[in-house]
């Protein structure tokens, strides 16, 4: 199994690095939604009409293209309202539920622009531009551009998926003006040859899409640091306008994408997250469980599912043979992927298991069985379900509690979007806090390495003057300090958040080497220019390879070149063929914007703050699980819940869906208990005896209640009989026992 046994992150196939980005926010841009109690209107406020002449003539044309190229003859929800803004030069807001049509919000203007060029004279075809989608998943990238395709629409993705070949064409069509749709992971956003080569594109970037944007704010429910590169990236190309899209904005998160992307209030679209033909239903399974909660969570534990008598498994069985049809099953762990899998294997159902430790081939495979009905059940953790395009799944399973309500709403809104009824059961079970509890307690080191950390930053620092760049790697951090890759970004965000101190810029690789294409002496010989003589001189040849310092590069001659055209050359000749090129040694930079503390008291002022706002996130997490439960336990109808939770109602001021769980019962769902056991001082002895670590008592109770980090695995104390031996405690009440038990070894 996969040392990342927990798929705590929903985008599982992101292109990752450590970047984070920065980009100032204009205070004065606010979003002007409702107070929160109040319904917020389901339709676009009126300002959002365009009534003049040229708004008509934009929708006209935006109507025709949705009938030549996409086959609809009328726009859904509030499609036709943003498009019109982002044709007449606006940014905008798109919050619709999953399966709504977001995608078309973009992609009509993106084939629109150059009939709006043609018709104006505007600018010649050579000088389309591009629209670029930050999208998340290669998957849906994949998705995305085949469909398309099949369109006769000129669109391509730039992701790590693709051979050296594939991205030459990429770049040749880009640089010819011949597509009209470019996607790419916001990570990409980071590698500096990318960015360069954007910035030259002919007729620049008309369009820039943000999907699932509610990852640009801190509040949303997948708050992810890199995503605010995004607007930064938006002012470094020059971006015409921006669209952002996502499913699931409450309205604090909202106003938090508006303001970082300048997004006036009438161009926020939204409709009800309420969809008429889903029954959401819930079920307590095992309504309370006083044993070993190893027992209840045996399937986490590797042992057979049915052999432990897990009461979900028979419901389970009953509910798919009563309801036939493509299905999904959200489970918290990869392992429950590949127990539920071959359970449900057995008992005669066409099975598969999803998540991230699989090889991404394996992945594609099992979502192409999924799609073309070789497959009807995918057994998944959250790595499943973006992008995916199947309008027939019947029934949507949740055998673990949401890790949000946001994530609930998503995952479910997966379900019968061909609009013909479709179930969606959320199964409640004994164990349903505990996983959660592992993801949240695991994303907050210890102030000790909080503040070993902190101290490491302002020493990479030292003596780099204001509005000068230092290095960080954060790689090693994580590995020095025991922080996970997702928390050790927010650190380096809050950094810059709230604190002020850098902010970073785009990273650099450290080494560039090339292989010479028959073509390369040729052509830079022919090429005059500064930047190709500099190329040529300073390439030193390594056996098969050539290797080049950018940065002496760009200095030879004193021809006033800088790094970034030395990058950009070496990105177009690897783009035309002339070489092939390979970047390697990613280092984070950032440009320090005020003095950082200098005394001892200083810094751990820093620190304090820094480490309050951390755990400030362990217990927003932990709440987070709580209004799950509270939505599915609650004494109201569920889809209403749902709903005001995005602040909105349900239509036309109805209190009750009429087919939940609790308008069928008129009953809330009893929520299931578990008995906490007792801490021992035999049972913390235990774990103290496997270890001989003592200066971080949280280090040890994660060790105990079975929740990885780096110095855990590195110790590989995961694979010990003491990591979640004491699981069926209260976390807190370990984290004070083996807090006492350091103190007492460091008073010997």
């Amino acid at each position: 199994m996969s040392d990342n046994e927990y798929d705590d992150d929903v985008f599982d196939d992101f292109e990752l690095d450590n970047d984070d980005v920065f980009d100032g926010i204009d205070e004065d841009e606010l979003v002007e939604l409702e107070r929160p109690g109040k319904r917020l209107k389901v339709e676009a406020p009126p300002e959002a009409r365009d009534d003049s002449p040229e708004g008509g003539g934009h929708l006209a044309l935006a109507e025709q293209l949705l009938s030549k190229q996409f086959g609809y003859q009328s726009f859904r929800h509030e499609q036709a309202a943003a498009i019109q803004r982002i044709l007449a030069g606006d940014n905008a807001l798109v919050i619709f539920p999953t399966g709504a049509g977001k995608s078309l919000c973009y992609q009509i203007p993106a084939i629109a622009f150059p009939e709006l060029d043609r018709a104006e004279g505007a600018r010649a075809s050579r000088d389309a531009g591009v629209t670029v989608v930050v999208s998340p998943l290669i998957a849906l990238m994949k998705d995305q551009v085949d469909a398309l395709k099949k369109r006769g629409i000129p669109a391509e993705s730039i992701d790590s998926s693709k051979k050296w070949e594939e991205l030459q064409v990429v770049y040749d069509a880009l640089r010819r003006s011949q597509l009209r749709i470019l996607y790419c992971a916001p990570e990409r956003l980071n590698n500096e040859g990318f960015v360069e080569t954007v910035k030259r594109i002919p007729g620049g970037i008309r369009l820039l899409a943000v999907d699932e944007a509610h990852c640009v704010s801190e509040w949303g429910h997948s708050f992810r640091p890199d995503y605010l590169k995004v607007a930064r990236f938006v002012d470094e190309i020059k971006a015409e306008r921006v669209i952002c899209l996502t499913a699931t904005a409450t309205p604090k998160v909202a106003e938090d994408i508006c303001k970082a992307f300048s997004i006036k209030p009438a161009c926020v679209f939204r409709t009800t997250p309420y969809r008429p033909n889903l029954e959401l239903q819930a079920k307590t399974v095992c309504k309370e469980y006083d044993g070993d909660i190893s027992v209840s969570l045996g399937i986490m534990l590797g042992f057979h599912a049915k052999s432990e008598g897990d009461k979900r498994f028979e419901e389970l069985f009953k509910f798919l043979r009563a309801n036939p049809g493509p299905t999904l099953v959200y489970v918290a762990m990869q392992q429950q992927c590949e127990i539920h899998a071959k359970v449900l294997g057995e008992q005669g159902f066409k099975a598969a298991p999803f998540h991230a430790g699989l090889k991404t081939e394996h992945k594609q495979q099992v979502q192409d069985d999924f799609m073309s009905g070789k497959v009807d059940i995918v057994c998944a953790t959250i790595a499943f379900g973006m992008g995916i395009d199947k309008p027939n799944i019947r029934n949507v399973v949740h055998w673990d509690l949401s890790n949000t309500v946001e994530e609930y709403s998503q995952q479910i809104g997966r379900a019968g979007r061909d609009g013909k009824p479709s179930k969606c059961m959320f199964y409640l079970a004994p164990s349903a806090f505990y996983l959660r509890e592992v993801f949240a307690r695991g994303d907050l080191p210890s102030r000790t390495s909080l503040a070993g950390l902190v101290f490491d930053i302002f020493k990479e620092a030292l003596g780099v003057p204001v509005g000068g760049i230092f290095k960080t790697n954060h790689y090693r951090q994580q590995k020095d300090f025991d922080i996970r890759p997702s928390p050790l970004s927010v650190i380096y965000a809050t950094l810059e958040l709230h604190f002020g101190l850098f902010r970073a810029t785009t990273p650099e690789y450290s080494t560039y080497k090339f292989e010479a294409m028959p073509s390369y002496f040729r052509v830079t010989k022919e090429d005059k220019t500064a930047v190709a003589d500099a190329i040529l001189k300073n390439s030193k040849k390594k056996v098969k390879w050539y290797d080049i310092d950018v940065n002496e590069a760009a200095a030879y001659k004193s021809t006033g070149l800088n790094r970034g055209d030395i990058v950009a050359k070496l990105n177009q000749l690897d783009q035309q063929g002339h070489i092939r090129l390979q970047a390697s040694g990613l280092t984070n930079r950032y440009i320090l914007q005020k003095a950082l503390p200098k005394t001892p008291s200083e810094k751990e002022k820093v620190v304090d703050k820094l480490y309050k706002d951390l755990a400030s996130r362990e217990k927003d997490a932990l709440q987070r699980c709580k209004k799950v439960m509270g939505l599915i336990t609650g004494s109201k109808c569920f889809a209403l819940s749902l709903a005001e939770h995005f602040g909105m109602g349900l239509p036309e001021g109805k209190e009750k869906c009429g087919h939940c769980s609790f308008c069928l019962t008129g009953k809330p769902v009893e929520p299931p208990r578990l008995k906490v056991t007792a801490t021992t001082a035999s049972s913390i002895q235990q774990v103290l005896k496997a270890t001989d670590v003592r200066d971080d008592p949280r280090f040890l109770a994660r060790v105990a209640y079975g929740i990885r980090s780096p110095r855990v695995t590195a110790l590989k104390l995961d694979k010990s009989p003491v990591f979640r031996s004491l699981a069926d405690h209260d976390f807190e009440a370990l984290l004070a026992e083996f807090t006492k038990a350091c103190q007492k070894k460091g008073e010997k």
